[in-house]
C-alpha cells in the first residue's frame, strides 16, 4: 500500500463514491463531482484518482457485466474499503476541529452556518 495522505481531490471522489452507492463508477463519479462542485472535471483527473485511492487501500472496485450500449466494453464500480471510511471521517473529524477553533473574530461570515 502506497502513502495513506488524503488529498483534496481524492476526498472529494470518496465522498462521491458514497454517494452513489452501487452505482459508482467513473462517468457518474465524474458527473456528479461536475454538479456538486460546480468544475469542469475531466474522466482522465477521475481514473487517475480512482487508482490512487485503490494503490492506498482506500477503495475496491469490480467490473460490472458487457453492455452494448458501451460496445462490449465493463464499467468498473467502485466501493469505500473500511480503510477509505475510516480515512474520510478521519478527514472530517479535523476539518470539524479546525473549524471549531476559528474565532468568530476571524471571519466575516457567520460560522453558526457551518
Amino acid at each position: 500500500m502506497k502513502g495513506t495522505h488524503l488529498g483534496e481531490f481524492e476526498e472529494l471522489v470518496l465522498l462521491i463514491i458514497a454517494i452513489l452507492g452501487e452505482g459508482a463508477y467513473g462517468v457518474a463519479i465524474r458527473d456528479e463531482l461536475e454538479v456538486q462542485s460546480g468544475r469542469k472535471i475531466s474522466i482522465g483527473a477521475v481514473h487517475a484518482a480512482t487508482n490512487r485511492l485503490e494503490d492506498k487501500g482506500f477503495l475496491d472496485s469490480k467490473f460490472g457485466e458487457v453492455t452494448l450500449e458501451r460496445g462490449g466494453k465493463r464499467k468498473k464500480f467502485y466501493k469505500m474499503s473500511p480503510l477509505g471510511e475510516r480515512m474520510l471521517k478521519a478527514s472530517k473529524d479535523l476539518r470539524n476541529r479546525l473549524w471549531s477553533r476559528i474565532p468568530a473574530s476571524s471571519l466575516s461570515i457567520n460560522l453558526a452556518d457551518k
